[in-house]
């Protein structure tokens, strides 16, 4: 599939930015026509952002999926060490045949963790074919800005973020307790075009670079519910924002609603003779949820593994065993959690499915397929 400009009216004081660019178009809109998923024959996907590092994980291959730790976590020097923080980016890496492709998915809470660890890792971001932006959480846009200021001159011209829909640009707050609310920012479009960097929103499903694919606006169509996150503000707030075109008056008379996160997506790749990887970088809509898309706008149905954030880090426990025996229905060979999905998750997920669960850490790097 591929996508189409559209020149919708996306914010007060839009015409003022383009002019600012000198035309250069930043939003193109991913077009409804339905997707012919590539296959890949290998995925090797490095961790750079996580909350945690262990440097004693060892390597170890669960249900064909090969775990290589950071080992240390440290460079050359031993004064450098990985940096942790709550967030995720991922350094995804997939071939087939004598093509490769690389995108980076999601960006940390900070650029100082991201460039620190790029710099430790030895990844080299500036082959990246394009970038995907799960949500519109600081956690996982944070460090694209400072990212872009690094690397932007060494990326290829035309590079793309890909975004799972308007609501990105939403001004969202943190709930922090007896009615009040604290600052959670928001991905200001003006930035990404300041960098001639053009976004995509991938509303539909969406193929990446001719290897991966976006789930596109993930269906509610299991047991699953969203838990406490943030709210968000919807319209413009000055130049920056979300197109108020884009929502119903209801959704715009000036309250803060509880983030219904319309516009997350998960990334995915079918690898060769394994079946689907689906990316959950955080999973508010739902883990299964975010599966079943990916089985459905596919055509594939074995899920080779789930991997990223679950957002189960909050449950409750009888919540937590349901959903745990939700995903366990799916048959992954294997179960990655990182970032929110809790060690609640990752404890009983190892009770429910003991050989199919397998943990990482900031700098692990996985490989699916050959």
């Amino acid at each position: 599939m591929g996508y189409t400009t559209d020149r919708r009216s996306f914010i007060k004081g839009a015409a003022a930015l383009m002019s600012s660019a000198a035309g250069f178009s930043c939003i193109e809109v991913a077009n409804a026509a339905t997707i012919e998923v590539p296959t890949v024959d290998r995925l090797a996907m490095r961790v750079l952002i996580d909350s945690a590092h262990d440097q004693f994980l060892k390597p170890v291959t669960v249900q064909g999926v090969r775990h290589i730790p950071p080992g240390s976590g440290r460079g050359a020097d031993y004064r450098q060490v990985l940096h942790n923080q709550w967030g995720l980016s991922l350094f995804l890496e997939s071939q087939r045949a004598d093509e490769a492709r690389t995108i980076m998915l999601d960006f940390g809470y900070s650029p100082d963790a991201l460039l620190n660890n790029i710099g430790i890792l030895k990844v080299d971001p500036t082959k990246a074919d394009a970038l995907i932006v799960s949500h519109g959480h600081h956690d996982h846009y944070g460090g694209l800005n400072g990212f872009l200021d690094k690397y932007r001159s060494s990326l290829p011209q035309d590079i793309k973020l890909f975004a799972g829909g308007e609501d990105n640009f939403c001004h969202r707050v943190s709930p922090a307790g007896q009615g009040q609310f604290t600052d959670f920012g928001q991905l200001d479009r003006r930035d990404l075009a300041a960098q001639k960097v053009t976004t995509v929103l991938c509303e539909t499903p969406t193929v990446i670079a001719g290897h991966a694919f976006t789930t596109g606006q993930i269906k509610r169509s299991s047991v699953e519910r969203i838990l406490p996150n943030t709210f968000v503000d919807r319209g413009t707030l000055e130049t920056t924002g979300c197109n108020a075109d884009h929502y119903t008056p209801a959704e715009l008379l000036g309250k803060r609603v509880p983030d219904d996160h319309v516009h997350e997506h998960a990334t995915c790749f079918n690898v060769k003779d394994r079946g689907l990887v689906v990316i959950s970088s955080c999973g508010h809509v739902g883990i299964v949820n975010s599966v079943l898309q990916a089985q459905a706008v596919s055509g594939v149905k074995k899920v080779h593994a789930i991997v990223g954030g679950f957002h189960l880090g909050p449950a409750s426990p009888d919540y937590l065993k349901e959903i745990v025996a939700e995903v366990k229905k799916l048959e992954p060979d294997v179960v990655i959690p990182m970032h929110c999905s809790g060690l609640n998750f990752a404890l009983e997920a190892k009770a429910q499915m003991p050989d199919n669960v397998l943990i990482t850490t900031t700098g692990s790097r996985l490989v699916f397929g050959a």
